[in-house]
């Protein structure tokens, strides 16, 4: 239902960001790719939890929705590398303050059950 949503063009625009995000492991990519181009042997290992084969789904999706830029070497073995479009980035920018309101609210939970 998400793939659907993500080319939408009538919906609000918080709508059209979930929707490329949207997914169990898609932030979690987002953020290891800002730090600069991974092989996805190097993402897997990043992310233990995840298959190889839903790592290889939600990079493709998100290739597809211009977040991410695959390239394949011709060399032997093949090599691969998955880094962050100028899209990708912005999304990126984007989401940092969500993100800092997601490590507040964290703490505050912290500091709850602290006192509790």
């Amino acid at each position: 239902m998400a793939r659907m949503r993500s080319r939408e063009t009538n919906v609000c625009g918080v709508t059209a960001a979930v929707a490329v995000i949207d997914g169990k492991w898609k932030t979690l990519l987002l953020w290891l790719l800002e730090s600069g181009p991974h092989r996805p042997g190097e993402l897997r290992r990043r992310i233990p939890e995840i298959s190889e084969k839903v790592l290889t789904q939600a990079l493709r999706e998100m290739e597809d929705d211009g977040l991410v830029h695959r390239e394949v070497y011709d060399v032997l073995p093949p090599k691969t590398v998955y880094s962050l479009t100028v899209e990708g980035r912005e999304l990126s920018e984007a989401l940092a303050p969500l993100s800092d309101w997601g490590h507040r609210r964290l703490d505050r939970l912290v500091a709850e059950r602290a006192v509790s």
